[in-house]
C-alpha cells in the first residue's frame, strides 16, 4: 500500500483509469465481435454499417491510450478488407 501522500493519490487515479480503460475495451471488443459474426454471415450491408462502429471505437480507444495507433489500423485494416471481400 502507498506510503505518501502523492502515491495514495496517484493508487486513486489508477483505479479511475483501469475502469475506465476496462469500459472502453469492452465496448471495442463487442462492436468488432458484432462486425465479425456479421461477415461471418455473410451480410455485406449489416457488415458495412458495424465496420463504422467498429473503426470509430478503435481509433477512439486508440486516442484514449487503450490500445497503440498501430495496433488499431491494423485491425481496423483487416476488418475492412473483409467487409470488402464480402462486397467483391
Amino acid at each position: 500500500m502507498a506510503n505518501h501522500k502523492s502515491a495514495e493519490k496517484r493508487a486513486r487515479q489508477a483505479l479511475r483509469r483501469r475502469d475506465q480503460n476496462r469500459t472502453v475495451r469492452s465496448e471495442t471488443r463487442t462492436r468488432v465481435k458484432g462486425l465479425q459474426t456479421a461477415i461471418e454471415a455473410g451480410d455485406a450491408a449489416q457488415a458495412k454499417d458495424r465496420l463504422r462502429e467498429a473503426e470509430r471505437s478503435l481509433r477512439k480507444a486508440a486516442s484514449k491510450g487503450v490500445v497503440k495507433k498501430t495496433t488499431a489500423g491494423r485491425r481496423v485494416s483487416r476488418l475492412a478488407r473483409a467487409v470488402h471481400a464480402l462486397e467483391g
